[in-house]
């Protein structure tokens, strides 16, 4: 058995990319969604939480307090498109389109790409059900960033995955 087995750490894939987290601080590919939190433009005080399925595009995106995005009536709205470029630089536009699975047939994909084959198939919207969830995986990441730094363990984030080379 590798050391990597016996571990209880697993492997961060580095981001594609490197990424300002000003206009999309948490992106993620999970529940069969890219998903993810999208600061407002006008509003400080405001984030969207904004996400597409995977196969269908269904989309959904709101306030943290459950509003609807006015920018969300019958297509993607600019939450949505900022999750999807940020998606790009974090995972690669390969990973992302394969997750959504999404067929981009002209050359390789990019997030322009991966937007209009979502955007010309007429995705339908979604419920908002899971923005809740995303929202408090959000909050619960922010939580963990103002803990003091410490050399000691956490009990709680021994799932966490480790940043050091595994041989």
């Amino acid at each position: 058995m590798s050391d990597f087995e016996r571990s209880s750490t697993a492997r961060v894939i580095p981001p594609a990319r490197p990424r300002k987290l000003a206009k999309v601080p948490f992106v993620e590919l999970a529940d069969g969604r890219l998903q993810g939190v999208v600061s407002s433009g006008s509003d400080i005080e405001r984030v969207y939480v904004s996400s597409v399925a995977a196969g269908t595009y269904a989309y959904a995106c709101s306030t943290n307090n459950n509003r609807p995005c006015g920018g969300a009536r019958g297509g993607f709205c600019k939450h949505i498109g900022a999750l999807i470029t940020e998606a790009v630089l974090q995972y690669g536009a390969e990973r992302v389109a394969r997750y959504l699975r999404v067929d981009v047939t002209d050359g390789d994909p990019t997030a322009q790409s991966l937007h209009l084959t979502m955007s010309q198939t007429r995705p339908s919207p979604a419920d908002s059900k899971a923005a809740a969830s995303v929202f408090s995986r959000f909050l619960r990441h922010l939580a963990y960033l103002e803990l003091p730094p410490v050399t000691a363990p956490l009990p709680e984030m021994h799932w966490f995955p480790s940043t050091r080379a595994v041989a």
